[in-house]
């Protein structure tokens, strides 16, 4: 029998009653690195090296040497592209717009390493926007629970998701369904046992 949106909400909110981001951040450009940092890899990892890089202002960002940048992230792999992308997007708010994240989807998309799933994560955290944004724990949690198809790409499980959850809980939804993938229904050894859905979960009958 197919799990319905109240219970996943109201099994979310006994689980993960205070969601947040885990992303540690002062400032709206922080975030958004932050973010752009977090794409195939942890959020421990990225607020490890953020602590260093965060020492740095914007202006600073965009004159720093690539070089320097590298050797900050260099732990979070994949760290010569995205130092590339940090010193971009420093650029490019200073130019565009005084150094302000804005409230435009289009235009965070035109940033490098900036896709929908980056866009929705800001927008929802500093705009209060409702958004899903569909990491690889929300996908697995999503297809697990019978909500999307296994081949669904993630704009498919977005569309899916908006369609299912009422608008006004999307944003707090994004955030339980991340920590739930992350802590309960883990890629590897889940906790089932743990898991308040457990008896209609597609993955575990």
């Amino acid at each position: 029998m197919m799990i319905s949106s109240k219970e996943v909400m109201d099994g979310l909110d006994k689980l993960i009653p205070n969601p947040r981001c885990e992303l540690e951040y002062t400032k709206d450009y922080e975030l958004l690195i932050a973010t752009v940092l977090s794409a195939q890899t942890t959020d421990k990892s990225v607020n490890m090296v953020t602590k260093e890089l965060f020492k740095y202002s914007l202006e600073d960002l965009s004159n720093l040497d690539l070089k320097t940048i590298e050797d900050i992230i260099r732990p979070i792999g994949t760290y010569t592209r995205k130092a590339i992308y940090v010193k971009e997007i420093a650029n490019r708010l200073l130019t565009d717009e005084k150094g302000i994240v804005p409230n435009n989807r289009e235009y965070l998309e035109t940033l490098p390493g900036v896709g929908r799933k980056v866009a929705n994560v800001v927008l929802s955290n500093l705009f209060n926007e409702p958004c899903i944004a569909v990491d690889t724990h929300v996908n697995r949690v999503a297809k697990r629970l019978g909500f999307a198809e296994e081949n669904a790409d993630v704009f498919e499980v977005e569309k899916k998701l908006m369609k299912i959850f009422p608008k006004n809980k999307w944003s707090r939804l994004h955030h339980q369904l991340v920590l739930f993938g992350r802590y309960t229904c883990k890629s590897k050894n889940p906790m089932c046992k743990e898991c308040p859905f457990i008896n209609k979960c597609k993955y575990y009958n």
